[in-house]
């Protein structure tokens, strides 16, 4: 029997081994959430939204044990993993009191005589295959708009997150959820691809990177299964010349820096006009270079380690490749010696096209620069990447900066500011960054049946 693993990143300490499960226990797993979905939708609206109030309280009660269990885990600095959590509380909340109105009737103006409405109904039961950045926030996207919507959902996540796994299981099934509402399963890549083709799951919902969407992308669609993808991206941030510098630099190691630079919204490559990069990276360089990896159980860490070595490992071979092709290391640059999977906070400029950096996602504290001569060509560079998921764009003119942002191929715009995440703004991405949406009201609709109802 296989298993999932955990380590901690910050010491290389085993942490804890889960066994997978047999196929017999994914079936009745399975069998259990279908007979729960056929209940679960037909609880009241108003019973499932205190549901999840209840799971937004719990949260709160033991915010700090699951903040340590992350920082245990995958390596998250304990203050940023505090604020994971309570943006998880936030998600919970905004469902319970906004979602109800979302999922009212519809009414439409018809041609003719009668009425006509659409209704937003559950289609039961999902998979939602998650990653370990974000080990809480990410399941919350997923669950609480369709738990709301009353649809149930299993839940595969990261190897390298088990005990999170297991304590969101316990959190829901201590709010009072019936048994199936939410379900984690220690699956096999094997009893994934099964799922996807069990008529059973209705649909699909997959965080991570753009080749392993491609391959769930595939999997949904030969089994005609409604998939939400939510892939990588190379974030583009853009600096203009009339750009308030101080604010872009401090904007752009925050951009690059928080969680380790393991977010997929995380700013990645800074794209500065000519007339001030000079000075643009003379700051960036610096306030970069004063930021040191250390102990993540640190109150004031802001850089802990990478999730492991093979990611640490990964984003050498990039930096070494950029180097090889070209590039040159303004700081940063190598692994940090001794235990654990740190990496120092890079930045390269000069990249080629040669290199893979340029096309591939640096998931780790490495931005790269790049001068151009004017804002049509920071447009261009910007739009020359297989992802579209974020951006920024900084200027003093707020104008100027929604023209750009409205040239750029990406899902979100931030003027003056980095990608971040709140309940009520949808999130997502276009090209190899994935499609369809999560939080606000649009992420209650993507597992929705918006059914018509026609009355002549």
């Amino acid at each position: 029997m296989s298993s999932y693993h955990t380590l901690n990143p910050a010491t290389g300490e085993q942490l804890a081994t889960y066994d997978t499960l047999t196929d017999e226990q994914v079936e009745r797993l399975i069998d259990q959430a279908v007979q729960t979905s056929r209940t679960w939708r037909q609880v009241p609206l108003d019973e499932r939204s205190q549901a999840l109030t209840r799971i937004a309280d719990l949260y709160e009660e033991r915010a700090e044990e699951l903040a340590q269990t992350i920082t245990r885990e995958m390596g998250k600095p304990i203050t940023a993993a505090r604020g994971e959590i309570k943006t998880v509380v936030g998600i919970y909340r905004y469902y319970a009191e906004q979602g109800p109105g979302f999922l009212k009737d519809e009414k439409i103006d018809v041609q003719g005589s009668g009425s006509a409405y659409i209704r937003r109904e559950a289609i039961g039961v999902l998979l939602g295959i998650m990653p370990w950045n974000f080990p809480h926030y990410q399941v919350a996207r997923f669950a609480a708009p369709n738990l709301l919507l009353g649809n149930v959902v299993t839940i595969k996540h990261a190897a390298n997150c088990g005990a999170s796994a297991q304590a969101i299981h316990q959190l829901m099934a201590d709010v009072g959820l019936p048994e199936g509402a939410y379900t984690n399963l220690f699956a096999t890549h094997d009893q994934v691809e099964s799922l996807i083709a069990d008529d059973r799951i209705q649909g699909v919902s997959l965080t991570g990177s753009d080749g392993a969407g491609a391959k769930i992308g595939a999997l949904a669609g030969k089994h005609v299964k409604k998939a939400v993808l939510e892939l990588g991206g190379s974030d583009p941030f853009i600096v203009l010349e009339d750009a308030d510098l101080d604010e872009a630099t401090t904007g752009a190691v925050m951009g690059r820096l928080v969680n380790t630079g393991q977010t997929c919204t995380s700013s990645k490559r800074f794209i500065v006009v000519d007339s001030v990069y000079d000075a643009f990276v003379e700051q960036f360089v610096a306030k970069m270079s004063a930021v040191q990896p250390a102990d993540p159980t640190l109150e004031d860490t802001l850089v802990g380690p990478l999730s492991s070595a093979r990611a640490r490992d990964e984003l050498h071979e990039l930096v070494e490749d950029a180097v090889q092709n070209g590039a040159t290391v303004l700081t940063g640059g190598a692994p940090v010696d001794g235990p654990g999977s740190f990496y120092q906070p890079t930045i390269l400029s000069e990249v080629t096209e040669k290199a893979r950096a340029y096309r591939e996602e640096l998931f780790g504290p490495v931005g790269v620069v790049y001068r151009v001569p004017d804002e049509e060509a920071a447009i261009r560079l910007a739009n020359d990447s297989p992802y579209g998921l974020s951006s920024s764009v900084y200027s003093t003119d707020i104008e100027r900066a929604q023209a750009v942002g409205a040239q750029l191929e990406t899902g979100m715009v931030w003027v003056n500011s980095t990608s971040k995440s709140s309940a009520e703004l949808p999130f997502g991405g276009v090209k190899r960054s994935g499609f369809g949406r999560e939080l606000g009201q649009l992420g209650i609709e993507e597992f929705a049946n918006r059914k018509l109802i026609r009355i002549p």
